[in-house]
């Protein structure tokens, strides 16, 4: 029999097993120690991210029958999101990341607000498409002069579309995977 705990991960309430708690509380604490250690980041800040995007991945793979998170179900999301330099804890995980199903990388369209000049449906755009930005620009400015319905457009796109606030919505902006390494690029309040 083993013990059950409720925690709150990123706002959430889960149900964890003892093993489970114990290795989820060893990847924060290692986690916090390396982004600690590097300049102009904060890492109550990032650590709050990061308990977001594990509470988002938990709750993706819990389904209806169980309820508890296991022990290999925090293993693969350890092995999943990594460590902020883009390492894999060693020595606390007995699975190896080549075995691990890449989970499939959500490419959504967000406002980028980072590089935007009005509202950032261009930059989105640019982020979106992997194309120089200059080109969209130049085409509501070439719709706005010839046919005024650039401006129409760019705000059904401003409206429309979701700001890309979150370190893991700007790596869904840019198709890349949502890992700890990958989301440290994004702070949320610069670097």
């Amino acid at each position: 029999m083993k013990k059950v705990l409720n925690v709150g991960i990123g706002g959430v309430p889960f149900s964890l097993d003892e093993d489970a708690y114990e290795r989820l509380s060893t990847y924060f604490a290692n986690f916090r120690d390396l982004v600690s250690k590097q300049d102009n980041v904060k890492p109550d800040e990032v650590m709050e991210d990061i308990e977001e995007r594990v509470a988002e991945l938990l709750m993706s793979k819990l389904d209806s029958k169980s309820q508890i998170v296991s022990l290999k179900t925090v293993e693969e999301i350890v092995l999943q999101l990594g460590m902020p330099d883009g390492s894999v804890e060693p020595g606390t995980s007995h699975y190896d990341r080549s075995e691990m199903k890449q989970a499939s990388v959500r490419h959504k369209f967000y406002r980028d607000i980072d590089g935007r000049k009005i509202g950032g449906v261009c930059s989105g755009l640019s982020l979106y498409f992997n194309v120089d930005v200059f080109v969209f620009r130049l085409i509501f400015i070439i719709l706005f002069v010839c046919a005024a319905s650039g401006i129409l457009i760019y705000l059904i796109f401003w409206i429309a579309a979701p700001k890309a606030v979150t370190p893991a919505q700007k790596c869904e902006l840019r198709g890349i995977p949502a890992t700890a390494e990958n989301m440290s690029k994004f702070s949320r309040y610069g670097k």
